[in-house]
């Protein structure tokens, strides 16, 4: 379990990341189209799994701008927005921002992914729900770079994960 707060007050995580150097946990998440998708859609790219509790928040959008600015260009990552948010809500989000360069995945089918990632939020107003992270994965599922965000209205380090990417 991990401590981290929301403005200021002490929540909990279900676990911990996974650590660097191992590979990372399978999921199963829902795309725009509600079709289900895993981590060996995404084979053969880096990947970078930007967790978020909400895409109707003010941080969690900045940081879906950013890592879409950052990646522009780039075939050879993809970027995962993982949140809570339904796919409808995540697409009409990306839409309307004009955001091209991100994937949207929701957890509207079950909570395993952040189970198994150790960012479900286990107390507080928002237990249920992802912490913020980010988490770098290479072209083989390797995990290379991990951030638990330690303040929730915090943005992450967006340069030690682009350069994670490579």
């Amino acid at each position: 379990m991990a401590e981290i707060t929301l403005q200021g007050n002490p929540i909990h995580t279900n676990g911990e990341l996974p650590p660097v150097g191992s590979t990372a946990p399978d999921f199963r998440l829902v795309d725009a189209e509600l079709n289900d998708r895993t981590l060996a859609d995404y084979r053969g790219k880096r990947k970078l799994l930007n967790i978020v509790p909400s895409l109707d928040t003010p941080v969690c959008a900045t940081s879906t701008k950013k890592f879409n600015e950052a990646v522009a260009g780039r075939d050879d990552v993809v970027v995962l927005i993982v949140s809570a948010d339904l796919p409808f809500a995540q697409s009409r989000f990306c839409t309307a921002e004009g955001l091209e360069n991100v994937i949207p995945l929701s957890m509207m089918r079950d909570r395993n992914f952040a189970k198994d990632y150790g960012v479900l939020i286990t107390d507080g107003p928002l237990a249920g729900i992802t912490a913020r992270a980010v988490v770098v994965l290479d072209e083989n599922d390797r995990v290379v770079y991990t951030q638990l965000v330690p303040e929730i209205a915090q943005e992450p380090d967006y340069d030690a994960a682009i350069k994670a990417l490579g």
